[in-house]
């Protein structure tokens, strides 16, 4: 072949190479685009009975009520009874305790870092994530959402939130100001995020904090509430509190506003048909109120405590209007949405919970028999399809007794003995699995992470320092007025670095000029407070009803300068030499920026 004709050639082997290549990149564009998107829906002490699908004439929820019509309603389906050890069973497919979460505060609720994330595996099969909302599983990074899958995080770590208008947030780790009421923030960042990437696959976890209290709302839903004469109240009558109800069913109408805006969006971008949708609850209702008359509340074991709705719409697959008696569990929506994704589930640990996916899209599917296990606090209550095995080893018949008022464990020994065997079974498995002891350190410094967070809330006060409130997640510390008060934190900085780092406090005018402070180690930061800022106490004024959490403030950043601390364990302490005034300062958190 003459040099010319190879000149010839070689330029229309390249041009079919590329040619070829930038077709099996579209064929894969393709691909990706025809995978489902995920938006997962979690509400924060939602009871069972708080939407008007499950029967509420107290209260209008018509677009959570579409998503059921439109896709398949579990009607007996468990989570955790309190917060923390739900948002790990979602995220993990595994029991609560097997990843280390024990508590919902001072680093009992953070997800061990062993753990694998449902949104680890999306993003690793190239799906974009975000999380907008409460998180609750760790707030220094590794623990972090950011370190846990998701490519965006927007809303606070903590357990609850002392404000709900426009309050402090945090975006990937820096504290920034909330726009309006939060759920609508929220709702706002996820809608974006959608709207940013509707030609890729994605997965958005929405964890919104209400109707967790404190009860706040805005006016044009507390509006239609704050008079109701309620038609359906809980089975105890008289311990339900009545303003308090009227403000959780307010809180869900918000909800149901935004949930309908997220919906209202898949449609505008043309996304409906293939976006899976899930909604569902965190733990049972945070108040008295009614419930479908079950015994229990958030907290408890029993099947109150622990019954949520869960629905599910893809309506491109599910078919509308299902309805699935079988039980199922928080601990099945990763494999669950694993399965329907077609992406692998396979992650180190074993994997507790069992995709749903037949049931969803199945007629009549095989569906073995199967036991749900719910624990709290040292009590462990079991459920079958049938019966209910409670903390106390009372067997109840959930078909003809779903209120547990009947004990009937003598006239069936059989199968009161069984549930006792599964119960004592998974406690010797599964319990052994969480230390008896917390050593865990609270990460510091992480090079992948610009910020690090130390809060109040994850400090222990020496002297006569105290907590405003014996609730943590959203408290300060105050009552600092001997130079032999101090706050600590077992702490690891996780790598050598240069940290800038700011306080945040409040102090009034004749108590200006304390000298303090930071230590770890052998690295030493020193800071006075030279500004008054004595801002009061505010939350009660948005209340619909008096809450038991802290009030909260708005506390000052305040620039200390730079630091140098080592890799390795020590003991973070702050603490004040010099006090002039009466105190020294009301404190919320340290923030620790990487510079280098």
């Amino acid at each position: 072949m003459s040099k010319s004709n190879l000149l010839f050639i070689f330029p229309l082997i390249i041009v079919l190479v590329i040619g070829i290549s930038s077709c099996e990149t579209r064929k894969e564009k393709r691909k990706e685009a025809n995978r489902p998107n995920v938006i997962l829906i979690l509400t924060d002490d939602q009871g069972f009975g708080d939407l008007s699908i499950m029967g509420n004439t107290n209260l209008s929820t018509p677009n959570i009520d579409a998503i059921a019509q439109n896709g398949a309603m579990f009607d007996r389906f468990y989570v955790s009874p309190v917060c923390s050890p739900t948002r790990a069973e979602i995220l993990t497919g595994r029991y609560h305790v097997r990843g280390g979460v024990y508590s919902t505060s001072a680093g009992g609720e953070r997800l061990d870092l062993d753990e694998t994330t449902v949104a680890q595996l999306f993003q690793k099969a190239g799906y974009k994530t975000a999380a907008y909302g409460k998180w609750h599983n760790g707030m220094q990074y590794p623990y972090h959402p950011n370190a846990r899958g998701f490519d965006d995080y927007y809303g606070f770590c903590s357990g609850h939130w002392g404000n709900y208008f426009s309050p402090p947030l945090e975006h990937n780790g820096k504290i920034v100001k909330g726009n309006g009421f939060v759920i609508d923030d929220f709702t706002e960042h996820a809608m974006q995020f959608i709207e940013d990437n509707q030609d890729q696959p994605f997965f958005v976890y929405l964890p919104y904090n209400t109707p967790h209290s404190p009860m706040q709302v805005p006016d044009r839903f507390w509006d239609k509430f704050k008079d109701m004469d309620l038609e359906m109240k809980n089975r105890d009558k008289d311990r339900e509190d009545i303003i308090h109800t009227r403000a959780a069913l307010a809180m869900c109408e918000n909800i149901d506003w935004n949930v309908g805006r997220i919906m209202e969006k898949l449609k505008a971008l043309e996304l409906e048909e293939n976006t899976i949708v899930l909604y569902l609850s965190d733990n049972g209702p945070n108040g008295w109120r009614w419930n479908d008359g079950m015994k229990g509340r958030k907290g408890s074991t029993d099947e109150g405590g622990v019954r949520s709705p869960l629905i599910i719409q893809w309506k491109s697959k599910i078919p509308g209007g299902k309805k699935v008696l079988h039980i199922a569990s928080a601990i099945d929506l990763l494999p669950t949405l694993c399965d329907l994704a077609s992406i692998p589930s396979e992650t180190p640990k074993v994997i507790d919970g069992k995709s749903l996916k037949s049931l969803l899209l199945e007629k009549d599917p095989e569906w073995p028999e199967r036991l749900i296990i719910n624990h709290w606090r040292g009590r462990t209550s079991i459920r079958s399809q049938e019966f209910r095995l409670d903390f106390e080893n009372k067997l109840f018949n959930m078909v003809n007794d779903p209120g547990q008022f009947n004990d009937i464990s003598t006239e069936l020994p059989e199968i009161h003995d069984q549930m006792v065997l599964a119960k004592v079974a998974w406690e010797k498995e599964v319990l052994p699995e969480l230390p008896l002891e917390d050593k865990r350190t609270f990460p510091l410094g992480h090079p992948d992470f610009k910020y690090t967070q130390i809060p109040a809330r994850d400090g222990t006060a020496h002297g006569n320092i105290i907590r405003s409130n014996r609730y943590p997640n959203c408290s300060f510390f105050t009552n600092w007025i001997e130079p032999e008060d101090k706050i600590t934190w077992e702490v690891e900085v996780v790598a050598d670095g240069d940290f800038k780092v700011v306080i945040y406090y409040t102090c009034p005018e004749n108590d200006i000029g304390s000298n303090f402070s930071v230590t770890l180690n052998n690295s030493k930061l020193n800071g006075q407070i030279q500004e008054a800022h004595d801002p009061p106490l505010f939350g009660m004024e948005e209340d619909r009803d008096e809450r038991i959490e802290s009030y909260v403030k708005d506390f000052r950043p305040l620039e200390l300068g730079m630091i140098s601390l080592k890799k390795g364990k020590g003991t973070l302490t702050l603490q004040a030499d010099q006090i002039p005034g009466s105190q020294v300062m009301d404190f919320r958190l340290l923030m620790f920026e990487r510079v280098d």
